[in-house]
């Protein structure tokens, strides 16, 4: 109903943001669920990073197997401090100037890494941008704290 009154009074100029909000305020979880939500995707992302650690001595498809898994051991462990702040507020932060730079370097070093495990299928490379993607995420990561910057 309030879309209906928002859109005959013509007010309804930025619908990408009211989605994004709207998206913000369904996904509202308590203290207790949220921490769970943390734990258990944190604890995935280590486990995904572990298991690719492992895996990287297997003889022929290790070391793709080790960039495969351990990006998504990243990507899990970025995702589970989404469920502390939220997906709004951390999209939000990490855009900020003081860690935009991190972010763009470890979201690219990300992607890089998935193109030489699988499109370029070149093992060395794939293993130079998990370690930059290490140096990304550790420089991603201090800058949620003030004085290491």
């Amino acid at each position: 109903m309030d879309k209906l009154k928002n859109v005959l009074s013509g007010q309804d100029g930025n619908d990408d943001l009211n989605v994004l909000q709207a998206a913000n305020e369904a996904s509202t979880l308590g203290w207790g669920t949220r921490v769970k939500g943390f734990v258990a995707c944190f604890v995935s992302g280590v486990l995904c990073s572990v298991l690719g650690t492992c895996l990287l001595w297997l003889p022929r498809t290790g070391l793709t197997l080790f960039a495969v898994f351990y990006s998504l051991g990243n990507i899990a462990s970025l995702l589970s401090t989404m469920f502390l702040m939220g997906p709004l507020k951390q999209l939000k932060r990490m855009c900020d100037k003081t860690r935009a730079l991190a972010t763009g370097i470890m979201i690219t070093c990300l992607v890089l890494t998935f193109c030489a495990a699988f499109w370029w299928k070149i093992k060395g490379l794939a293993l130079l941008f998990c370690i930059l993607q290490f140096l990304a995420f550790t420089w991603y990561s201090l800058s949620y704290i003030p004085f290491a910057r």
